[in-house]
């Protein structure tokens, strides 16, 4: 096994993936109780026990909300830029593991090489992640995954970053006819989501794909779908152009509130 990815949820309400290689497990985001993680988790044939750490993108809930009740696991170790983790850390009672890093810093985590990325969102500093794994020979392939789940719009440098990866999980948020229609927003939220440093509508996010050239891609996979604002059927029709065979890549959707694919990459 050189990197196995499972996308546990991911939408509006809720974050997290699971990255295993040959030396760790790790999460990419804890958007969920850490007993729900705990439940994902043993579906997938795994246990709390065995995540080595978690990377976190931002402090927003739905993606850092299971740090509160991982008291029981103080081995984890939780990686953040400073901004974010001093922003998780005053709700918490315990004082995790934390690992910072410089947003923008390529380091190692055993078997990993993570890269961080600075994304246009309405937290405090919010990243994109490049995680790597081989040493691009024949024995060790240079595998690589690329997540970018809330970004108002996407500047050169995360075309540059996502460009080159052999997963990329990309958020498709909305629907704006949906958003618009939407009652239970109120007019300066519907404002927020839709603008410079909120979230990438369906339109955008296929605009961004078709905007980098000559991707490496394998897969891509569509994730941080709205329960309320967007729906399978809008995202398979804003997305028709990719949908067909021949591109040289899959896209896969992650529905909101379900679990999402995995991907072997050997």
């Amino acid at each position: 096994m050189a990197m196995r990815l499972t996308i546990l949820g991911s939408s509006s309400s809720g974050n997290c993936a699971l990255l295993c290689t040959d030396s760790c497990k790790v999460l990419i985001d804890a958007g969920f109780s850490a007993k729900r993680i705990a439940e994902m988790l043993g579906a997938a044939g795994h246990g709390l026990d065995q995540i080595d750490a978690i990377f976190l993108t931002h402090e927003h809930g739905d993606h850092c909300t299971g740090i509160s009740g991982l008291a029981r696991w103080p081995g984890i170790k939780i990686f953040a830029n400073r901004g974010t983790a001093e922003s998780v850390q005053r709700s918490l009672r315990h004082r995790p593991d934390w690992q910072l890093f410089e947003t923008g810093s390529r380091f190692r985590f055993r078997d990993l090489e993570v890269e961080s990325f600075s994304i246009p969102h309405d937290a405090i500093e919010p990243v994109g992640y490049v995680l790597a794994h081989g040493d691009g020979d024949l024995l060790s392939p240079r595998r690589s995954v690329a997540f970018v789940t809330d970004l108002g719009y996407a500047p050169e440098l995360v075309r540059q970053r996502i460009r080159d990866v052999d997963v990329l999980v990309l958020e498709a948020n909305h629907d704006l006819a949906l958003l618009q229609r939407d009652t239970k927003r109120p007019w300066s939220v519907k404002q927020r989501i839709s603008g410079r440093h909120g979230h990438l509508s369906n339109e955008a996010a296929r605009d961004l794909m078709a905007s980098v050239e000559s991707p490496a891609w394998r897969h891509v996979c569509l994730a941080h779908l709205s329960r309320d604002c967007n729906s399978l059927s809008a995202v398979e029709a804003a997305f028709a152009r990719f949908m067909q065979p021949g591109l040289g890549f899959a896209l896969s959707i992650v529905p909101p509130d379900s679990g999402g694919p995995i991907f072997d990459l050997s």
